[in-house]
């Protein structure tokens, strides 16, 4: 059931004009437990939300949930779209408290106050409180590459990850990123797992291309991430994955479900690029430092994902169902 999944290919794509507003930002939460029910139905082809639950998920299941929250306040897995997620996983008889939010840093998940939204008994697990601590990671699982000479060339896995998840959703956000180009799938259950990642985009000349995938492959990850569900109500198309100015955010009112990783961020990638088209920045595919980045942008790495046996990457071959919600 691991990645690229049951459905390899396949991507189903919600839009709402209602589900969140974008001058207020405030988000609607019955079209998202609308746009949650109908896309989960629509992937897998059953008339029931908790029939489509069930094709990925038992009573036995202790499910870890990977949040985005490197850019948190200002964008981040929403609350209401993982509080959504929660319920439809407690309604399949699995058991709050064996339910995780997680992500790396602590400082970052508190500014959202997501137990407020959460219902009763769901856990957030969070690793650490700093990039450079080692607590939390699993010491025999891990990549080791030296990028540029630095002193700690080991990128270990989350410990929840190897040793209490059985099942792995991702819910990642549509990100510009000025090393890898995008952040989406890939990036978030691949960077967002592992510790000492940073080192890989340290100057202009990043390593990305290659990292993203690799970390993403490594066992169990890979076999335990068996959805995806990108939430795109507020997107970046400029300075992620962080959203430093209000101006860089848009709001696409979207959401995506799937079980392949790179098909949906290739998807996303045109959906970020066409916004700073429409913005006058560089395509993501301009290969350049200067006056919109630091970095030489890696886009590439949703290909190399894919020659990973990740998933697929040629548009032409991509079954994408789109469908609006009133």
């Amino acid at each position: 059931m691991g990645m690229p999944g049951l459905y390899p290919g396949q991507v189903i794509s919600l839009q709402s004009k209602k589900v969140i507003n974008a001058a207020t930002e405030k988000v609607d939460t019955s079209a998202v437990a609308e746009m949650i029910s109908r896309g989960m139905t629509e992937l897998t082809g059953e008339k029931s939300a908790a029939g489509a639950w069930k094709h990925f998920f038992t009573a036995d299941d202790v499910v870890g949930i990977k949040l985005n929250c490197s850019g948190a306040p200002q964008i981040c897995s929403h609350p209401l779209v993982v509080a959504e997620i929660a319920r439809n996983l407690i309604a399949i008889g699995i058991k709050a408290n064996n339910i995780y939010l997680y992500e790396r840093f602590l400082e970052q998940v508190v500014t959202v106050k997501y137990p407020q939204y959460l219902p009763e008994g769901v856990n957030i697990g969070v690793v650490g409180s700093n990039r450079s601590g080692i607590v939390g990671y699993d010491p025999k699982t891990f990549v080791e590459v030296n990028f540029f000479g630095e002193d700690d060339t080991r990128s270990n896995l989350n410990k929840m990850v190897v040793d209490k998840f059985t099942k792995i959703i991702n819910v990642p956000n549509m990100k510009d990123h000025g090393a890898s180009g995008v952040t989406g799938n890939l990036k978030n259950i691949a960077y967002g797992s592992f510790h000492n990642v940073a080192r890989s985009h340290q100057y202009s000349k990043t390593h990305t291309l290659s990292f993203i995938g690799t970390l993403a492959s490594v066992e169990p990850l890979r076999s335990k991430t068996v959805l995806s569900i990108m939430d795109g109500l507020k997107a970046v198309w400029q300075g992620g994955p962080f959203a430093p100015e209000k101006k860089f955010c848009f709001y696409p009112g979207r959401m995506m479900f799937g079980t392949d990783p790179v098909a949906m961020d290739r998807l996303m990638m045109d959906i970020v690029d066409d916004e700073r088209k429409r913005n006058g920045a560089p395509t993501v595919w301009e290969r350049t430092t200067g006056k919109w980045g630091r970095y030489v942008r890696e886009p590439g790495h949703i290909e190399y994902a894919a020659k990973l046996g990740l998933g697929e990457y040629d548009k032409k071959k991509i079954k994408l169902k789109e469908f609006s919600v009133a």
